[in-house]
């Protein structure tokens, strides 16, 4: 039973990048583009998920790694002329810095607490990044030239700009951070996050050590959230202090509730749901914030665990 289980677990997985890379040769211009900005934040809501969903702690400061991914590859390219390869694995390797610096502070903390600790933080970087504007464009952001958004592999040039290409690489980040989150959950590291959630005390009796593994949790979330942070500022060419603001420590709760805590594919479903909602009813109507808001307190209503969760729950319960 667990190898059949095992076997539709990857088998739905490898589906859905199959999916999504078919996707890029059907669909429009307009919606191409949107799938590729939608990977891209649900890799944001998949590394928040592994912290939120699996530890069960509650964090308003993932802003501040998603946008450290963003500036740490951004600003290496903007004012040092890095290539893409060099400035992605800086922006990956700021976020993971601060990720280990935040854990370590934030940790002395739980429940509430760590929820206000982080978003203290968050702010703390998000004024940084105003006060430094001369470097980082403050609340206008820096644009990144076209031409400095090539990948370039011996005489092969990969353009970031084009969408073909930027499809591809949003959707090579996501199944890559898909099966790495799909790994970490199904291991024993993942078996311990999930008993630190449900009773912590508990898991600390049976000889584990719980603060290592909230620290080990921490930093692997922040380090994944600055990869997509770091991909946006690479693929999108826009890096601003709009992104480190606290609605973007919200949004990726947002989309996890959404899509379902606790599920490797419900960051996506979420982040999809959430974009094309927001995107649908604003060409009706001015009031769309409206709709978008009665449309979540209906699933939130109907579909407490989210999306992917209820249906794990109702009908399919070998979903990760």
């Amino acid at each position: 039973m667990k190898d059949v289980s095992l076997a539709k677990t990857y088998a739905l997985h490898i589906g859905i990048i199959a999916l999504l890379f078919v996707l890029n040769f059907v669909l429009p211009d307009y919606h191409q583009g949107l799938f590729a900005r939608i990977m891209t934040l649900a890799v944001f809501a998949m590394g928040y998920n592994l912290l939120f969903g699996y530890v069960g702690l509650l964090s308003l400061g993932h802003a501040m790694f998603f946008s450290a991914g963003l500036y740490g590859a951004g600003l290496t390219v903007y004012h040092l002329g890095w290539g893409v390869p060099e400035a992605f694995v800086a922006g990956v390797a700021c976020g993971a810095l601060l990720a280990l610096v935040i854990g370590l502070l934030a940790l002395r903390t739980s429940g509430v607490a760590f929820m206000i600790v982080t978003m203290m933080f968050a702010q703390v970087f998000y004024l940084l990044i105003l006060y430094f504007a001369a470097w980082t464009g403050g609340d206008q952001g820096l644009v990144i030239q076209q031409t400095s958004r090539a990948l370039n592999f011996g005489s092969t040039s990969f353009d970031l700009t084009n969408p073909t290409v930027r499809y591809m690489s949003a959707l090579a980040l996501f199944s890559v951070v898909l099966f790495i989150t799909l790994a970490v959950v199904r291991s024993r590291f993942g078996r311990v996050l999930v008993a630190i959630r449900e009773n912590e005390e508990r898991t600390r009796m049976l000889g584990y050590d719980t603060v290592a593994n909230k620290l080990a949790a921490v930093v692997l979330s922040g380090t994944i959230c600055a990869a997509p942070g770091a991909a946006y500022a690479l693929l999108f060419g826009y890096i601003g202090s709009s992104f480190a603001s606290v609605q973007y420590s919200i949004l990726p709760l947002l989309w996890v509730l959404l899509g379902g805590a606790a599920t490797t594919l419900g960051p996506l479903i979420g982040t999809l749901f959430m974009y094309y909602v927001t995107d649908i009813t604003s060409g009706f109507t001015s009031a769309y914030l409206l709709i978008v808001g009665v449309a979540l307190i209906l699933l939130v209503l109907f579909a407490p665990k989210g999306i992917l969760g209820s249906i794990r729950q109702r009908w399919l319960g070998w979903l990760p």
